[in-house]
C-alpha cells in the first residue's frame, strides 16, 4: 500500500524519480572509482566522498538535468533522430559544461578547498572531462531521447551518468596520492593531439 502511493507520488512529481535515481546513482559512481582506482574495499571506502556524491546527485544534477530534459521536449518535441540529435547536440554545447564546472567547483568546495582553489580545479580540469563528453553524451542523448519515453528519461540518464560519474571521480581525484598513476584503468588523455 505504501509503495503504490509512493510510486503514484512519483509519477504525479517527475522530478522525485530524478532526484532519488541521481542521489543513488551518483555515490555508487564515486564507489566504482574508489574501487578501480584508488584500490579500495568496503573496509576503507571514503563513506565521505559518497555522501558528497550523493547530496551533489540528487540536490543539483537531479534538478537541473529534469528542468533541461522538460525544456528540450518543448523546443524538440518530436522524437524522431534528427530532433533527438538537436536535443543531445544543445545539451553537449550548453548544460554539459555547466554541469561539469558545477561539478568540479562544488566537490572542490565540499573537500573543503577555498573558492580561488576550487576555480583553479575547473581551468585546469574542465576540458580533459569535457573532451570525454563531446562524444560520450551524444550518443546517449540520441538513444534517450529517440527511444526512451519521456517520462522515464531522467532515469534512464541516470545509470549513464553514474558511469560518467566515476569517470569525473577519476578526473577530479587523479592526483590523490595513494592512487598508483602508472596504471590507469582509464586514459583520459586519448583526444590530444
Amino acid at each position: 500500500m505504501m509503495i503504490k502511493r509512493f510510486v503514484a507520488f512519483t509519477h504525479k512529481h517527475k522530478i522525485v524519480r530524478g532526484i532519488l535515481s541521481y542521489g543513488t546513482l551518483w555515490p555508487c559512481g564515486s564507489l566504482i572509482e574508489q574501487t578501480l582506482i584508488e584500490k579500495r574495499n568496503f573496509k576503507t571506502y571514503d563513506w565521505v566522498k559518497c555522501l558528497k556524491f550523493s547530496l551533489f546527485g540528487a540536490f543539483f544534477m537531479g534538478p537541473t538535468l529534469y528542468v533541461w530534459m522538460r525544456l528540450a521536449a518543448v523546443m524538440w518535441p518530436k522524437t524522431d533522430l534528427k530532433s533527438s540529435l538537436c536535443k543531445a547536440i544543445t545539451e553537449q554545447a550548453s548544460y554539459d559544461p555547466m554541469a561539469i564546472s558545477t561539478f568540479m567547483f562544488t566537490m572542490s568546495l565540499f573537500d573543503g578547498k577555498t573558492v580561488e582553489e576550487a576555480t583553479w580545479e575547473v581551468r585546469n580540469r574542465f576540458f580533459e572531462a569535457y573532451k570525454v563528453g563531446v562524444i560520450y553524451w551524444p550518443c546517449v542523448q540520441t538513444v534517450n531521447f529517440t527511444f526512451i519515453p519521456r517520462h522515464n528519461q531522467v532515469v534512464f540518464t541516470s545509470f549513464f551518468s553514474m558511469l560518467w560519474t566515476a569517470f569525473l571521480a577519476y578526473t577530479k581525484y587523479l592526483e590523490l596520492p595513494n592512487v598508483d598513476l602508472d596504471h590507469h584503468v582509464v586514459d583520459i588523455h586519448f583526444l590530444e593531439m
